[in-house]
């Protein structure tokens, strides 16, 4: 802890609270020092030359003098290699067991005394001395991996590892999870460890909350996502390539890998976007769906106080016609901050007023921390120490870190025993009434350790009964913590789908739920940095997120609070969050013209909730993001890759924020084919850079020729069909979420045609077409 650390520490939480830091992270140090083994000298290895080679299912093994590679293709068409004798499993990525062999793929010798494993849809070539490229079935090279380096201690004990990598000069580098300076990721370095940064971040700030060893590349030859499937801390580098204008000489693409420890094992995805993601969901699991309402307006505020001033923001909404879905409570409602209970002062009859709200429509969510108060008599820790549920150090005893309860433990959500207990401690949020439940602090936090690990890297895990220490648990310490939430919530209420999104989380989240930005800084900055959080996050399978609009802290202008709510209109998680500092952050705050804006914001949201249910829908059966960049269709078109300021709703929208101060006009770059603007209808073709209207009350949307779109009219559901272009037909899917439980609706699907000055929309299924189920509004004929 330096310096600037402590002055951190000292304003986010006071000095008293700050000193308690100061002494856990000596403490914490301390245990370290004892507790980890020196790394003392290391000797080098790489593969050296290839000997032999054994035909397996799905590929095979090729021996080196000094290693092993093992290369499978799983009939999904993912690519796992390990060296080393790595396996797929065990992993926290993977949902369920490892997809099989695919039994057509067959490893053959190459040139050169190289290998070669031939499948539909990839090829994999291997060096003699163990680089590894990733082929087209073409032959394009998409990525080369050279030959790895491991540094293993003479002593024994788990060995660091280097990968570099090499992919074209054009390519484009997204991913590694939530970053605030993507989604496009630019040279520089990325560190691979869940941090809380301590106070509100910005653009330059990383690492944040949720990191994973993700990659998802774009060049004109194809797309790849290649997965390195380790959980330790390290660091990724990236330099984008350059290409010879002409020259004939191109600088190709680098990307440089270092981890701490762990297997080095990897997973690898070709092909278009959309088959990418949906392999890569087949892989670590369908994206949790959210319950209808939570596709709606979420409102947060640290610092609601009690139940009157609840009541007074929830009547406001109300008095304004402004529609509102959840109200989320934050620390602050907690007795003592102390997880699991209610201060019966400001919240005499919770239960009553949950049931209240929700016969207005209007769901409860509560916060959850991580962190137990390490006090007799709490009824949580003193249930967590009888089953023995929390980290303890290399000495046997509990570790304990400083957060907002005081001293505190942290259970070991990686023992499958404490994910249980834990699950069952959300019958108690349950009974106050709450409907979801948003994980907050699970890095793990502790205010002695921004920037670092909260617990000590020495600290002992269950590790799924393998064991282990913290350098290997830390990263998935939040995923963990959102399984048995989650795994608790479908034992308490199984009737229902659980709402749980999570600050922190891993490779795989999206099997439990979303996540949000954390503490974004308040100002335009923060504004460009949530989307682009939103969009990366996508990338890496978890569709579910969304910022704190207006910033976490601070005081926003009217008119960034008003960007920021239009934007956050057309995100998944639409959520108007403040910190304790931030004051109050409803939209009539802001004076009457950002008022009725908002409003009008707000209206189209629920307009569009069908739309949302569809996304959700698709999400979880595709692994399509509901927000996509905007080459998602088109990843070939170089300036699309370059684009970062738009963004693609599902198939049919196209949504150009506006992210700059005192801007009333936009320049938008449209993909190839008609794009209406939903305000004035007019029609533009694309591929093209067109100039559009932005005024203070709407930001420019347009909507795809063609696309036929499921939105709320004024008399009930409607299909909203917007005209194809002469001579082309359109269409749109559609699926109708009969309530928040586990039915699986229909998909229906809908085609658009042009006839004469008409445009026809029919329902296309097994028998043929039929008439639409729901009502059909054309645009854009005019």
């Amino acid at each position: 802890m330096d310096g600037r650390d402590l002055v951190r520490s000292v304003r986010v939480i006071g000095s008293g609270r700050a000193a308690r830091g100061v002494r856990a992270a000596w403490r914490r140090r301390r245990i370290d020092a004892a507790g980890l083994p020196p790394r003392g000298a290391e000797r080098a290895r790489v593969p050296g030359r290839v000997e032999d080679a054994r035909p397996g299912p799905g590929g095979g093994v090729i021996r080196f003098s000094r290693s092993e590679l093992r290369i499978t293709v799983a009939v999904n068409g993912a690519v796992f290699w390990g060296w080393d004798g790595a396996e797929p499993q065990p992993s926290y990525a993977l949902a369920g067991s490892c997809p099989e062999p695919d039994p057509r793929a067959v490893l053959e010798p190459d040139t050169d005394g190289g290998w070669r494993v031939v499948a539909e849809r990839v090829t994999v070539v291997v060096s003699r001395h163990g680089a590894v490229d990733v082929c087209t079935p073409g032959g394009v090279v998409l990525r080369r991996e050279l030959p790895p380096r491991w540094w293993e201690p003479v002593g024994g004990g788990p060995g660091r590892w280097l990968q570099r990598s090499e992919v074209a000069a054009d390519a484009r580098f997204f991913g590694l999870g939530g970053r605030a300076s993507g989604p496009r990721l630019r040279d520089g370095s990325y560190r691979l460890w869940n941090t809380d940064p301590g106070d509100a971040f910005r653009p330059g700030d990383d690492p944040l909350h949720l990191t994973m060893p993700v990659q998802l590349v774009v060049a004109d030859a194809g797309t790849h996502l290649i997965f390195h499937d380790t959980t330790w801390d390290g660091t990724v580098v990236l330099r984008e390539g350059e290409e010879g204008a002409g020259s004939g000489h191109d600088r190709a693409g680098h990307c440089e890998l270092r981890m701490d420890g762990g297997p080095l094992r990897c997973w690898v995805m070709v092909g278009a976007p959309s088959r990418v993601l949906h392999t890569w969901a087949a892989l670590t699991g369908a994206p949790a769906l959210p319950p209808s309402w939570a596709l709606g307006h979420h409102h947060a505020r640290w610092g609601f106080g009690g139940e009157q001033e609840l009541r007074r923001i929830v009547a406001g909404y109300q008095e304004r016609d402004l529609p509102l879905d959840a109200v989320h409570l934050d620390i602050d409602h907690y007795d003592d901050h102390q997880v699991f209970t209610v201060d019966r002062e400001r919240f005499p009859k919770l239960p009553v007023l949950a049931e209240e709200l929700r016969r207005d429509g209007i769901r409860l969510v509560s916060v959850v921390d991580p962190a137990v108060k390490a006090v007799a008599g709490n009824a949580v820790h003193d249930s967590g120490a009888a089953v023995d549920a929390f980290v303890r150090d290399a000495s046997g005893r509990p570790v304990r870190g400083v957060v907002w309860a005081g001293e505190s433990v942290y259970p070991d959500f990686t023992d499958p025993r404490v994910r249980a207990w834990w699950g069952g401690l959300y019958e108690e949020r349950l009974a106050q009434g709450f409907a979801g439940f948003w994980h907050d602090m699970n890095e793990p936090v502790s205010f002695h350790a921004f920037g670092e690990p909260t617990l000590p890297r020495s600290a002992r895990h269950a590790l799924e009964g393998r064991g282990g220490d913290h350098r290997e648990a830390h990263n998935v310490y939040g995923l963990c913590m959102a399984r048995a939430g989650y795994e608790g919530l479908r034992e308490l209420a199984p009737e229902e789908r659980p709402f749980l999104f999570s600050r922190s989380g891993w490779a795989g989240m999206q099997r439990y739920g979303g996540t949000w930005s954390g503490a974004v800084a308040t100002g335009w900055p923060g504004l460009r940095a949530s989307l682009s959080l939103v969009l990366g996050l996508g990338l890496c399978g978890v569709p579910y997120s969304g910022p704190a609009i207006g910033g976490f802290d601070g005081s926003p202008s009217p008119e960034l609070y008003l960007r920021w709510f239009q934007l956050g209109a057309y995100l998944p998680l639409f959520r108007t969050h403040a910190g304790l500092r931030a004051g109050r952050r409803e939209p009539w705050e802001f004076g009457p013209e950002v008022l009725e804006h908002a409003r009008a914001a707000l209206r189209e949201r629920r307009r569009l909730l069908p739309y949302f249910v569809t996304l959700a829908h698709l999400a979880r059966r595709t692994g399509a993001p509901y927000v996509r960049p905007v080459w998602w269709g088109a990843p070939e078109d170089r300036a699309l890759r370059d684009c970062e300021d738009a963004f693609l709703l599902g198939d049919g929208l196209l949504v150009a924020p506006v992210l700059e101060p005192g801007a009333d006009r936009r320049t938008v770059r449209l993909p190839r084919g008609r794009w209406y603007d939903t305000a004035t209808e007019r029609a533009y073709e694309g591929p093209a850079q067109v100039v559009v209207a932005a005024p203070p009350g709407r930001i420019p949307v347009f909507a795809r020729a063609g696309a036929v779109l499921p939105v709320r009219g004024d008399e009930g559901p409607e299909l909203e069909a917007w005209a194809p272009a002469p001579g082309r037909t359109g269409g749109g899917l559609v699926v109708q979420d009969a309530g928040d439980g586990w039915e699986e609706p229909d998909l229906e699907r809908y085609v658009a045609r042009r006839q004469g000055g008409r445009v026809l929309v029919t329902r296309e299924g097994e028998d043929g077409s039929s008439t639409p189920s729901w009502p059909v509004r054309v645009r854009g004929l005019g």
